[in-house]
């Protein structure tokens, strides 16, 4: 693995590909950010195990960063079942990376009763400035052999990671208040943000009705937490976010720029956006759309941040983009700059991070590396017909090159 790397540069600076944009902007004061993209493909090729999913980044600050990257095997033919996490590490950005080292002991799946055995999934690491450690964080799922359970106990959980020892602290989960509604709550594929005191605001979603035969009604909050180097706990929690229909709301993603806080929401028929003042408290959710009214097309899966000192930038897919080949559209990659007043996404400014070859992008993390660069990680979920496209489970470094150097890269 340690010697696939692909780079393929997707267009010029951003002012070059966005001469439609100058007009725009001056009407909309919202000013281009500049960047170029370069792809990177960590690896590729599955096997009859299964195939990478979930491949997320933290990046450990230093003259050169070690960016630690987490993923796990899905299990072929299977919903949703998946191995214990794995890491792959690079220590000279990105031209060499580890194999996969499996962490089964600490982040791989635990005996319980009655057969049943749970793991952790959906995990993102990042860097947690206050205490100098990288702390991920994802969310319980159970399994009865190769089926997932249905609606099972679930919660937040975080594990550290040891940067001299590249070890896992054994997961555990982060206690809640003894209240019916938060039995099924996790923070599985979210977007944090660390506050300047260290404290943490951490999106996560949860089902409404405690009743393991109710619906599967969804509602997002985000949890103000504590995090002191070795132990993650609650403070408080914000408003109730839900939505009629679709499941109502799901992996929630938190951003902060210039002093206003951002909450992207997945909801199965739309992409929903929210705002507050405190990062607690939101104002109701609105669809997602891009500034010339329409709607964006994401749907039924994740959408998170990229943040620059200059600018606000969405990450997601969506349909109408040639791409009915993929399941629930999901490739490309798209990444384009918000305009946070307005909480539109700029057409003029859409680039692709990641092409579609046919496999699933929809699962990913974003990663301030430095104030240089900024990194979205993917991979492929293969589906069936996929192959035919090109797809191969390929593991992307979406790396986004700043023009102009981000200087808050490592605040919030």
């Amino acid at each position: 693995m340690a010697n696939i790397i692909t780079r393929i540069k997707f267009g010029l600076v951003l002012g070059l590909a966005l001469s439609a944009a100058g007009t725009h902007a001056q009407r909309g004061k919202i000013k281009p950010v500049e960047y170029t993209i370069q792809l990177d493909v960590v690896s590729k090729g599955f096997d009859s195990l299964g195939y990478w999913a979930h491949a997320r980044a933290g990046a450990i600050p230093g003259k050169i960063p070690i960016v630690v990257l987490t993923m796990q095997k899905w299990l072929s033919n299977t919903n949703d079942v998946f191995t214990a996490l794995n890491e792959i590490r690079t220590d000279d950005m990105g031209k060499t990376w580890t194999k996969p080292v499996e962490h089964a002991l600490t982040l791989g799946r635990q005996k319980e009763a009655d057969g049943v055995e749970s793991g952790v999934s959906d995990f993102t690491p990042k860097f947690h400035k206050a205490s100098g450690k990288l702390l991920g964080i994802g969310h319980t799922v159970r399994y009865a052999g190769t089926k997932l359970l249905d609606n099972p106990a679930r919660a937040s959980e975080w594990s550290v990671y040891d940067a001299d020892k590249h070890t896992w602290t054994l997961r555990a989960a982060l206690k809640m208040p003894d209240e019916p509604r938060f039995y099924n709550v996790g923070g599985g594929s979210t977007q944090r943000v660390d506050l300047p005191n260290g404290n943490i605001l951490l999106p996560v979603y949860y089902k409404i009705n405690a009743n393991p035969q109710a619906t599967m009604m969804l509602a997002a909050t985000v949890l103000l937490c504590r995090f002191d180097g070795k132990n993650l706990t609650y403070l408080d929690h914000g408003n109730e976010l839900t939505v009629p229909g679709g499941r109502g709301f799901a992996e929630p993603s938190i951003a902060t720029c210039k002093g206003v806080f951002y909450l992207t929401i997945r909801n199965n028929d739309s992409g929903y956006i929210a705002v507050s003042k405190d990062g607690l408290h939101y104002n109701k959710p609105v669809t997602w759309r891009f500034d010339d009214g329409k709607d964006l097309g994401s749907y039924n899966t994740q959408q998170h941040w990229v943040t620059h000192d200059d600018g606000l930038f969405l990450v997601y897919t969506r349909r109408g983009a040639n791409n009915d080949n993929v399941f629930r559209h999901r490739a490309p990659l798209f990444i384009a700059q918000v305009d946070p007043e307005r909480l539109v996404v700029i057409r003029s400014t859409e680039r692709i991070l990641a092409p579609n070859t046919g496999g699933r992008l929809g699962n990913f993390g974003v990663v301030n590396v430095n104030e240089k660069e900024t990194w979205v990680t993917t991979a492929e979920i293969m589906a069936q017909g996929g192959q035919q496209y090109g797809a191969d489970n390929h593991v992307y470094a979406c790396r986004i090159i700043w023009k102009k150097p981000n200087k808050s890269w490592d605040t919030y």
